[in-house]
Formats: C-alpha cells, structure tokens, sequence
C-alpha cells in the first residue's frame, strides 16, 4: 500500500501547521498552562479554517475532504498539544448546530470520563442527561447548558495533564464494540503528532547538548534512544495512515496501539535524552508526556483495542 502524500495532502498538512504554530505556539501553550481554559476565539478560528467541517460536503458548508486529510489534520494537532474536545466536535459537525463553524463546543463521554465539560455547550454519549443532546444555537444552547449542567452524576477528578480538565460519570463506558472508530483513529493521529515532535526535540537536545566535550548524540546510549523513538514514531504513521484509507474497525485498534505506545515510550525517552532539566516545569516534555497518558484513555482504552482484536483473532476474521 502506498502512502505517500498528495500534492494537496502536504499543501493541506503545511496550512495546518502553519495555522497551529501560528496561533497555538509555545508562548500560548505556556499561557494556556498557567491559566487552563477554553480559548473561545481559537475554537472560532478553528472552525473558520475549516478544521471541523473538513469531512462536511461542500454541499452542506464543509470542505469536502476525508478521512485521510482529518487524520493528517489532527497529527498537527497533537505536535502543538492543541487543546480542548478537538475529535467530539470534529465527530459533531453537521449533527449539531454550531460545531462545524466552532461555534459549539463538543464535549464526549467516553469509557466514563468527559473532558471539558464545565466549558462544552453540549455533551455527547450513553450519559444520563446527555444523550440525544444534538443542537445548539439560540434558545438550543440553553437547552444544550442545561443538559449539560444536568449529567447530575459527573464529578470532577484531578486531571494528570493540566490541560485536559476530567470529570467522571457513571452510565459510561462499555465494551469495545461500543467505541466510536473514528474517535479512536482521531486520538491515534494526535499521539502520532505527539510522537514526532518528542522525537524531534530530543534529536535537537542530543545535537546541542554537549558533555566531555562532544555532543550527547555521539554516545550510543543516546543515540540509540532516539533511533527506536524514530522507528516507533514510522511505525505507528503507517498504521494510522493505513486505518485512514480503510476505516477499518480492525486497522484502527491496531493503529491505536502502535500510537499510543509512540507517544507514551517516545515522551519518556525524550524525558531521558533532556536529562534532569526534562523533569522540571518549565520544560515542555512533561506536558506531552501527560497528554499522551490521558489520550490512552479516551475513546476506550488501548485494553479495550487489545480486546477487540484479540476476539476477532479468536473467531478467525482478523
């Protein structure tokens, strides 16, 4: 199978990240960290980009496009550490108002937590107070609130990372098969970008870094570091990218997997290649590092893909 990028798939990735970097660089990530919350105005310009109307018809105000270019969409999306419920309302546009122009805010409970919840307009999934929430807009957003405002059973948790704010609701959850594919391939594309960019600051750290007067990168132990984050990193961009060309429940699981161990492993050694400094607050490396921890359990856990496959191994069809 062949995956190389179109003209148009790299013209849009370069838009993408040139968007992100633009106006979610360090400096708006760092603010971010000091002041959690949702940026209304990003999540407008998102939308005007197009980012959540990109598999919308033209016909119907979106961009027209598909799997392939959303997943190549949200990979940007995790190298920048972009925040808020980016694949619930990505998964929203055009089922309800608002989300395809950014307008909404999406939230989704999955496998029992919610991420942004206080600051959603609507929140989607099997939830009590929740479900059958579709629209939003006028005297629906106030109708969408105060469903919100009426998943009596969520609670708020303490979050791992301090930008993906956690409640947890009863009522949730379930099986693999109840797993929405494409929120799972969403998530796997942003621990890919995770992955790549970890991987990328620790071969810039390796380069500039010197002891005993060499760069760190001369030594094996090092070096060698680095190579296994860049084979984990291409190996989980093929499997995504194949899971986009197939949308298959199967390839998807699987590339979840590969992902998320790219993004977890890759932060963790990326943390070891910076050495103490990696540990401190000001670095960046602990933030992907707890990004990539709280996406492994959203849109059902890496357990649950582990299960799904397995079955289907078991019954012979994978």
């Amino acid at each position: 199978m062949h995956f190389q990028l179109t003209d148009d798939q790299s013209a849009l990735k370069a838009g993408v990240r040139e968007l992100l970097e633009g106006r979610f660089g360090r400096e708006r990530l760092r603010a971010a960290v000091e002041a959690p919350r949702l940026d209304r105005a990003l999540w407008r310009e998102l939308g005007d980009a197009g980012f959540f109307a990109l598999r919308l018809p033209e016909a119907d105000g979106g961009v027209g496009l598909g799997l392939p270019e959303a997943v190549l969409a949200f990979e940007e999306a995790g190298r920048v550490l972009l925040t808020g419920p980016l694949v619930a309302t990505h998964l929203a546009a055009g089922e309800v108002a608002g989300a395809a122009t950014g307008e909404a805010v999406v939230t989704a409970a999955y496998g029992g937590l919610v991420e942004w919840m206080e600051q959603a307009d609507v929140v989607r999934g099997d939830v009590a107070g929740a479900r059958g929430v579709t629209a939003a807009g006028g005297a629906a957003a106030a109708e969408a609130r105060a469903s919100v405002a009426s998943v009596a059973s969520a609670e708020p948790m303490e979050s791992l990372d301090p930008l993906t704010p956690l409640h947890r609701v009863r009522g949730s959850g379930g099986s693999y098969g109840s797993v929405d594919p494409l929120a799972v391939l969403l998530t796997a594309a942003e621990q890919l970008g995770t992955a790549a960019r970890t991987c990328e600051l620790a071969v810039q750290h390796a380069r500039t870094r010197e002891q005993f007067g060499q760069p760190i990168g001369a030594f094996q132990a090092v070096k060698h570091l680095c190579a296994q984050m860049l084979v984990r990193v291409e190996m989980a961009r093929v499997a995504v990218y194949a899971a986009a060309v197939t949308a298959d429940p199967l390839d998807i699981a699987s590339a979840r997997l590969f992902a998320d161990q790219a993004a977890v492993r890759g932060a963790r050694d990326c943390l070891q290649v910076h050495g103490g400094m990696g540990f401190t607050w000001e670095s960046d490396v602990h933030l992907y590092l707890k990004r990539a921890w709280v996406r492994t359990q959203r849109a059902g856990s890496a357990t649950q893909s582990e299960e799904g496959l397995a079955a289907e191994l078991v019954a012979g069809t994978a």
